[in-house]
């Protein structure tokens, strides 16, 4: 359960007093609609619990219940598929007494529910068998309910005012539970049923069938989320309404470089990975977007967004094409502080719930991040690269020169070359990836004191200097391009003697306002070799560092050493294991020329994937020392799925194969795979406009590339 603690320094911090595990409950999400079931599939009322079907920052069912003559039924199996179209729950009947006589003897019913979301509506189809040699008469009810909570009620914002609860509409075969909110927004569920219920109430509608041997029923449960007067698609049949979200998705599927290995197990953390990024895939006005996750983060963030992009740019550039396109139509163009917006800057996150309309949190458009910026540019040269779309590149052109002109007028707080934060009074206090409150200290835990200068984003500067003169260059002009490119050499000399600390064998933390200092071992450190701006001798003594028992813990890189004061490894960013962390290490790695390294991280992430559900990474875990014979600790609130971790394989992949993509042209620089993987096959994988497909097949520490398809490409191998 989530509720407010009123002694939290951080107001908009995650609280739960209710624990759960990954594998209690079942993700469902298409577009702006997302669900949370637990296993029976239902959505139980449990105080402020996070089960609910959501659409655009709204939890329009808090409670979804199937019961059989009152009973709770046996639950047999449940389950999404594996391209998480279709959530599925097998179960039977418990003995059920009728005035003290059996009235139907366990295992007599098979009851079947399907469900599936499209866009605006959750579809379910219940299926009820008779194996009994005679005739049973059932009643059975669905329960619903709607508390319109914002998300961030649920996740333990206490608000003083709500809205109001308007009566309910009520017909024979559908119910509409009604809210005006303070946004003057009203929000209508809409529950639709067929056939016809014996009776419908405000809270529920009650069924009476009656089933021969053998014989079933069908229910069909249409619940459609209803903002406002916006459109939203039509209601359509169950049937209909699944056929057309399968097309879509194959139809995206289509567009991706396919991977298939020959280990069962990665290929299943693989597959899953592909649904996983399909479904968090949103369309928006500007294109696809890849949403952060569920269920806290299901909407855009700027970060995230990009992050994503990047692990995906090898398998599909059109997801970084969408997230350029929608990041370039909402980059700031002015002043407010009220949500840390300046002219140039890339968006932190987008909110459409009550609480952001109304202005009780400031999410609903906020541009908080520090990082964002410089990751857009880098993304941006990244793409070009990859596709060599410059038509597209010149439609962005002036919003990356703004991105530019953001990181040295506004980025550098105190002119000193650094790009800097200072904490907002209302949004986030630190800016960077680590954004929780007590995530950058000094060596004796005390919180470090504002302007906080990042070790990861000066790298992230450095190299949006380098692709911004890449840029540059693309457009014609030089003495631009030449200027990015001295800013970068500077801020690389001045960062490795600022930053550098030889008795920690890495780089500092951050520097504060004082420019003191954050004598701090972290993972932050490793994203310097991700940007290319550590130095050579400087990477050769990071990476032991790194790879130490203090900071590797079997399965990972943990976010902090655990020779630091304030490490704790059930923490959220201070010695935790994120999967997008280590990914965006092991590419880094890469850079450098630590193949094994890399090939290290892979290997403990993979490992895992093994142990949590359905082969997915969640957005975090706990950072305890890996124990023979058992699988990692899960963190309680992690976002399961979250984009950036269903993208870190597709990263990983690319570090140990050293591939990297320049217009028509393909390159493995000292390709390496682990031991647990014999052969990857590489199929559809656009090179240009060419696609090819490739087979690589491990030779003791020897990879073999073999080239069964291309057109107009070119592929370049060194070893």
């Amino acid at each position: 359960m989530l509720k407010e603690c009123l002694f939290h320094p951080y107001r908009y911090y995650i609280l739960t007093t209710w624990h759960h595990t990954l594998q209690d409950h079942l993700v469902l999400k298409h577009g702006d609609c997302f669900g949370v079931f637990n296993r029976h599939g239902d959505i139980a009322p449990q105080g402020s619990g996070e089960e609910g079907l959501y659409y655009r920052g709204c939890r329009f069912l808090s409670r979804l219940e199937f019961t059989l003559c009152d009973t709770r039924l046996f639950l047999l199996n449940s389950a999404v598929r594996g391209d998480n179209l279709l959530l599925t729950v097998d179960m039977t009947n418990p003995d059920i007494f009728l005035e003290k006589e059996l009235f139907i003897p366990r295992g007599t019913l098979h009851i079947y529910r399907g469900k599936f979301l499209a866009e605006n509506h959750h579809y379910e189809q219940i299926k009820i068998q008779n194996f009994a040699c005679h005739g049973v008469s059932l009643p059975f009810s669905i329960l619903f309910d709607s508390d319109f909570a914002d998300i961030f009620e649920v996740r333990g914002v206490r608000r003083e005012k709500r809205g109001k609860r308007l009566d309910e509409r009520i017909d024979k075969d559908h119910v509409a539970l009604r809210y005006q909110g303070l946004d003057g927004i009203q929000r209508e569920t809409w529950l639709f049923f067929y056939p016809k219920p014996f009776e419908v109430g405000p809270q529920w509608a009650a069924f009476h069938i009656h089933l021969k041997p053998k014989e079933t029923a069908i229910i069909f449960l249409t619940v459609k989320c209803q903002n406002g007067n916006e459109e939203g698609s039509q209601r359509s049949s169950y049937k209909r309404a699944f056929l057309k979200t399968r097309k879509a998705l194959k139809a995206l599927k289509e567009e991706s470089c396919i991977i298939t290995t020959s280990n069962e197990q990665f290929n299943a953390w693989l597959e899953r990975s592909y649904s996983d990024i399909s479904m968090m895939l949103t369309e928006t006005p500007h294109g696809l977007y890849p949403y952060a996750g569920i269920p806290w983060y299901s909407t855009i963030f700027g970060r995230d967004g990009i992050i994503t992009a990047i692990e995906c740019l090898w398998i599909n550039p059109s997801i970084a094409k969408g997230v350029l396109t929608y990041l370039a139509a909402t980059q700031a163009q002015e002043e407010d502080p009220e949500v840390d917006a300046q002219p140039g800057k890339i968006i932190h996150e987008l909110r459409e719930g009550e609480m952001a309309a109304i202005g009780e949190i400031p999410f609903g458009r906020y541009y908080g991040s520090v990082d964002a910026t410089p990751l857009f540019v880098i993304l941006a040269g990244l793409y070009h690269e990859r596709t060599n779309d410059t038509a597209f590149l010149q439609k962005i052109w002036p919003n990356i020169r703004l991105a530019l002109e953001w990181i040295d007028r506004y980025g550098d707080v105190d002119d000193d070359g650094f790009v800097e934060y200072q904490p907002s009074p209302n949004g986030l206090v630190n800016k960077g990836w680590k954004d929780s409150h007590d995530s950058i200290f000094y060596a004796d835990g005390s919180l470090a004191t504002p302007p906080i200068a990042l070790v990861e984003v000066q790298g992230y500067v450095y190299e949006a200097k380098l692709k911004g003169a890449y840029l540059a260059e693309v457009m014609g002009e030089r003495d631009f391009a030449h200027k990015l490119r001295e800013q970068a050499v500077e801020l690389q000399r001045r960062f490795a003697k600022a930053f550098w600390d030889d008795a920690l064998q890495t780089y500092v933390l951050a520097l504060d306002g004082a420019k003191r200092p954050c004598k701090v071992r972290s993972s932050n450190a490793g994203h310097a070799l991700f940007s290319g701006i550590a130095l050579r001798h400087h990477a050769h003594r990071m990476v032991a560092t790194l790879m130490g028992k203090a900071m590797f813990s079997g399965w990972g890189v943990r976010t902090l050493s655990s020779l630091e004061i304030p490490y704790n490894p059930a923490s959220y960013h201070n010695g935790s294991i994120w999967p997008h962390d280590n990914a965006i290490i092991a590419i880094g790695l890469s850079r450098y020329g630590f193949e094994k390294e890399a090939l290290k991280i892979m290997k403990g992430l993979f490992e895992a994937s093994t142990f949590f559900p359905l082969h997915r990474l969640p957005e975090l875990f706990c950072g305890l020392t890996r124990r023979p014979n058992e699988g990692p600790i899960q963190y309680p609130v992690a976002c399961n799925p979250q984009s950036w971790a269903s993208g870190a394989v597709f990263l990983l992949l690319q570090a140990c194969l050293g591939l990297s993509l320049r217009e028509k042209r393909l390159y493995l620089h000292r390709p390496a795979l682990p031991q647990f993987l014999n052969e990857i096959h590489v199929k559809n994988l656009r090179v240009g406009d060419s696609p090819v497909d490739l087979l690589l097949r491990r030779y003791h520490e020897d990879v073999v590339v073999n080239v069964l398809r291309k057109e107009d490409a070119e592929i370049l191998i060194t070893k």
